[in-house]
C-alpha cells in the first residue's frame, strides 16, 4: 500500500472516530433499519427514528432515551448532548410493534438552532418547555397513525420524562422505566451535583392515574441511579411495579430481558409471574 493510500485510510479512521455523537447515533439507527424523520413540537424541531413495521396496531410504543452527555468532565457544557450509548435504540430493535424513538429538543445535531440553549440539556433538561414540546410531537404521531393506546419506554432520564409526559397524554396505557431518574433532587444530592434549577421533579408530582400500568426496572449494580432511589419514587404510585435485576448496571444488560418485557406488556401481566432467581420484584 502506498503512503498516499495509508494517509487516506488513516484520515478516514480519524474522521470516523471524531464523528459527532449525533452522527454516530444516526449511523447506528440506520444500521438497525430505522427511518429518520423530523417533527415540529412546541417551538422545537425534534428528530425521531421509526421502525419499519407493516402490521396495523392500535398501540404505539414511544422510546425515550437518557440525558446523554450534557457535561464534559462534569465541568464544561457539551456542544452535542446526544447519547453516546443508544440503549433505547437497541431495545426498539427488539420490538415488533409500531415504535418510535423520540429525540429531545436540541439533541441529534440541533444544539445550534435558534430556539436552543445549553440550559435545555443541562439544568432545564426536564423543564416545562421540554416536556410540552415532546408531548405535542407524541400527540401528532398518535393522530397521524390512528393509534389509540400509548406505551412509553424511558431509559435513565427518559424514564423521568415518561412520568412527566403521561399526565399530558390521556392515551397512555403503560409505562416502563429502566434505571429511571424518577427523583431528580435525590439524584443530584446523591452525586453532589448542582440542583437542576428549572426542571420538574417527577417525584413531587401527583401520582399517575391508577389505570396506567407501570413497570420500573432497576439494576442492582447501578451506581448512577441505585435501586433504592427508584423504589422510593415508585412507592408513591398506585399501579407501579418495582423490579430489581441484581446483576445489571446502569446501561447493561436490558436487552436480555426486553423481549420478555414486551410480551408482558402485550398481556398486561404482573412481572412477578415471570421471575427468575436473578430478579426481585416488589409490586
Amino acid at each position: 500500500m502506498t503512503y498516499s493510500r495509508l494517509f487516506c485510510v488513516a484520515a478516514l479512521l480519524l474522521m470516523a472516530a471524531c464523528a459527532s455523537p449525533s452522527k454516530r447515533f444516526e449511523r447506528q439507527a440506520t444500521e438497525l433499519g430505522f427511518d429518520k424523520q423530523e417533527r415540529l413540537g412546541e417551538g422545537f424541531i425534534h428528530t425521531l427514528f421509526k421502525n419499519r413495521v407493516s402490521q396495523h396496531s392500535s398501540r404505539l410504543h414511544v422510546y425515550l432515551g437518557g440525558d446523554g452527555t450534557p457535561w464534559l468532565g462534569g465541568k464544561f457544557v457539551a456542544l452535542d448532548p446526544t447519547p453516546r450509548d443508544p440503549v433505547g435504540l437497541r431495545l426498539m430493535a427488539l420490538d415488533a410493534n409500531p415504535s418510535v424513538y423520540l429525540g429531545r429538543p436540541c439533541y441529534h445535531g440541533r444544539y445550534n438552532t435558534p430556539a436552543c440553549s445549553p440550559l435545555l440539556w443541562t439544568h432545564q433538561r426536564y423543564s416545562t418547555a421540554v416536556v410540552e414540546s415532546m408531548a405535542v410531537v407524541i400527540e401528532k404521531l398518535l393522530e397521524s397513525g390512528g393509534y389509540q393506546d400509548l406505551v412509553m419506554v424511558g431509559f435513565s432520564g427518559g424514564g423521568g420524562l415518561a412520568m412527566l409526559l403521561a399526565p399530558k397524554l390521556p392515551q397512555t396505557r403503560q409505562i416502563v422505566t429502566l434505571a429511571g431518574n424518577l427523583d431528580i433532587e435525590a439524584w443530584s444530592d446523591f452525586h453532589d451535583y448542582d440542583p437542576l434549577e428549572g426542571s420538574i421533579n417527577p417525584s413531587v408530582q401527583p401520582p399517575l392515574d391508577a389505570a396506567i400500568q407501570q413497570f420500573h426496572l432497576a439494576g442492582g449494580k447501578d451506581t448512577n441511579i441505585p435501586p433504592w432511589m427508584v423504589e422510593a419514587a415508585v412507592e408513591k404510585q398506585p399501579n407501579g411495579q418495582f423490579i430489581t435485576f441484581e446483576e445489571y448496571g446502569h446501561g447493561c444488560c436490558w436487552e436480555e430481558i426486553w423481549k420478555s418485557m414486551l410480551q408482558c406488556l402485550a398481556e398486561s401481566c404482573e412481572w412477578s409471574h415471570q421471575q427468575s432467581p436473578a430478579i426481585s420484584a416488589h409490586p
